[in-house]
Order: structure tokens, then sequence, then C-alpha cells
């Protein structure tokens, strides 16, 4: 019962993970990690002004 409860929780994670980076994808962001991802002037990846490269 324990490993079931275990994997469960472990699916719900990795899902809302998953969800997020699409989410922020459609948004357009660069670099999900970054702070400033949804605010870059530029779309492309090597003339982001947040240092995503």
């Amino acid at each position: 019962m324990t490993n079931i409860v275990i994997i469960a929780i472990l699916f719900v994670i990795v899902g809302g993970a998953i969800f997020y980076i699409v989410k922020e994808k459609k948004k357009g962001a660069v670099c999900i990690g970054c702070p400033h991802a949804g605010s870059c002037t530029s779309k492309e990846k090597k003339d982001s002004q947040c240092g995503c490269h």
C-alpha cells in the first residue's frame, strides 16, 4: 500500500512539472529556469537579453 502512495505522489510531481514546462513553452519562454524568461525582449536564444544561451 505504501508503494502505491509513493508512486502516485511521484506521478503527480512529474505530471505537474510536465504541465508547467508545456504551459511556459506555449507562452514563448525561451529558458524556463530563467527568472526573466517570460519578459525577454528577444525570443531567439542567441540574442536573448536575460543571458539565456
